[in-house]
């Protein structure tokens, strides 16, 4: 190993390694992706204890988060991944100002949490839920009777995001669920809803109950999905609507079935006699827009 010691303008000396390339003083010029990879390690780990921090994971989910300017903060893509439908998603996140990282599949996996992060997770700052006054602001500024839809104790995060989809394409003006049961808004959640989370507002109060008796001072009227109750399409829905939907196994709470106006049931001609949550109440939602849109069913 060897120094260069001529003199540069100025009389001082270079002192530059000149070993040969691959020698283990050899001068490499800086490599700005081991950089990153440094700084997404330190900066960007998964943190599950951040409550504060939520990640959305897939790329229509992405992408519904940034065009509803979701509290975005980064977006995490994979090495590589700039074609098709992820050229979009970086032209939205440039548009709103958010910065992108690229980074490893694995690290992706990480902050998605088990849920297909199709090379893009965009982590979220802090998860804003609405307050049920801002739902039924909602409507009264839409001109329209609530349509709220209550998850009692929904536990399964795909569930839930099946649960809000459908509500927001049913027209529904919100969804409220508990604080302290069932699953929160997720990275999983965002991604089974398909982007609607970031569209509808999303209400988590601390006591289911109370809240629907405010509901019902506020002249909504509250049913409940259940195995034994007057027929779906028997019901008239055609004022305020908070429809509660059970969880999964257990159905609704003793104390909700006693708060309901009524309860609605869907007939069970088969062998099995249940259906998925998300499933029955997507189609008791769909009856509830029926008779709003005012479209006759078959006489």
């Amino acid at each position: 190993m060897s120094f260069d010691n001529k003199r540069r303008p100025g009389g001082k000396p270079t002192n530059r390694p000149v070993g040969r390339p691959g020698g283990k003083n050899f001068a490499r010029k800086p490599d700005p992706m081991r950089q990153l990879r440094r700084d997404r390690d330190d900066d960007f780990a998964f943190r599950p204890e951040d409550e504060n921090t939520a990640f959305i994971a897939g790329r229509n989910a992405v992408m519904e988060a940034l065009k509803a300017n979701a509290n975005a903060d980064t977006v995490f893509i994979e090495k590589g991944q700039t074609g098709g439908s992820m050229s979009k998603i970086i032209a939205l996140a440039k548009q709103a100002g958010c910065p992108i990282k690229e980074v490893t599949s694995q690290k992706l996996e990480g902050m998605a949490g088990g849920t297909a992060h199709q090379g893009v997770v965009l982590s979220v700052s802090a998860v804003e839920y609405a307050e049920v006054e801002d739902i039924l602001a909602k409507a009264a500024d839409k001109g329209e009777k609530p349509f709220l839809i209550i998850a009692d104790d929904i536990e399964d995060p795909h569930n839930l995001g099946a649960i809000i989809r459908t509500a927001e394409t049913a027209g529904a003006h919100g969804v409220i669920i508990p604080k302290r049961r069932g699953v929160g808004l997720t990275s999983a959640v965002f991604k089974s809803s398909a982007g609607a989370a970031a569209h509808l507002p999303v209400a988590r109060v601390a006591n289911l109950a109370s809240t629907v008796d405010e509901l019902k001072k506020e002249g909504i009227w509250v049913y409940g999905c259940d195995m034994e109750g007057q027929n779906w399409c028997e019901t008239d829905f055609s004022g305020g609507v908070a429809l509660i939907i059970g969880s999964e196994g257990k159905g609704m709470s003793r104390l909700l079935k006693e708060k309901c106006d009524g309860m609605v049931t869907l007939p069970m001609l088969g062998k099995i006699t249940s259906l998925n949550a998300s499933v029955a109440g997507g189609i008791i939602m769909y009856e509830v827009a029926r008779q709003r849109l005012g479209i006759p069913a078959r006489n």
